[in-house]
């Protein structure tokens, strides 16, 4: 693993796996949904919106080009097996391919659309506002997407400088999904906020080994100035 701190103790980073017993150990499995011409003027990139918003951790939504059915869009392709399934641009039929038509499944919809609208509110810096809104999101269970939801709660809780709400949230959100390297770095800004600086180091190495390419991330790299600079100040 890649050493960010030179001249400091670096601590190995958490297993996300093995730190968290009760996390989900379904296999991954992966939709890809066509973004090609065909199916963009049909809606594909709101189809991609929501199914990556009510996706449960161990299921990876990602865009592809064309899956050779144009007209019949937009296109999904599910991996590993190769099944192409076709006409799904409203969300009705969203939640039919994620979830199987299971009854308690809109409520995904639900909390997906609370979390949209705390989203506004949050980069409104109504704070408050947006912890509520989440809060009644997580409450409604939703069958996917709740891992995101905990993860966004932290990130308004941080602002509220809750900072054991926050991360708790974290926590919550690391259980749902072991390998969400967002997770971790709320986890890390929260250890941050607490000065427990090798706890932070972890959670930011964590977040590190499952995504590398968020060494080029702005915000990551202030994260890691800022703990740098109040390492030098204890040291």
């Amino acid at each position: 693993m890649d050493t960010l701190f030179v001249g400091c103790h670096v601590a190995s980073a958490p297993s996300p796996k093995r730190s968290h017993t009760k996390a989900h150990q379904q296999p991954l499995q992966e939709i890809r949904v066509c973004t090609n011409r065909a199916c963009r003027k049909q809606g594909s990139f709101q189809t991609l919106e929501t199914l990556s918003g009510i996706a449960p951790p161990n299921v990876a939504v990602k865009s592809s080009g064309c899956l050779g059915k144009c007209g019949a869009g937009p296109n999904l392709a599910f991996l590993p097996d190769g099944i192409i399934v076709g006409h799904c641009g409203t969300a009705s039929r969203c939640l039919e391919v994620m979830f199987g038509g299971r009854d308690n499944s809109k409520t995904s919809l639900d909390a997906l659309a609370l979390r949209k609208r705390a989203d506004v509110e949050f980069e409104n810096k109504n704070f408050s506002e947006a912890d509520l809104l989440l809060s009644q999101a997580i409450d409604l269970k939703p069958l996917g997407g709740l891992h995101v939801t905990f993860k966004c709660r932290s990130l308004v809780r941080m602002e509220l400088g809750n900072y054991s709400a926050a991360l708790q949230d974290a926590n919550e959100a690391l259980l749902l999904a072991p390998n969400y390297s967002e997770a971790y770095i709320c986890q890390g800004d929260a250890f941050l906020a607490f000065n427990n600086f090798d706890l932070a180091e972890q959670s930011y190495l964590a977040a590190l080994d499952i995504d590398p390419s968020i060494r080029r991330s702005k915000s990551f790299k202030a994260r890691i100035t800022k703990l740098r600079e109040k390492l030098a100040r204890v040291e």
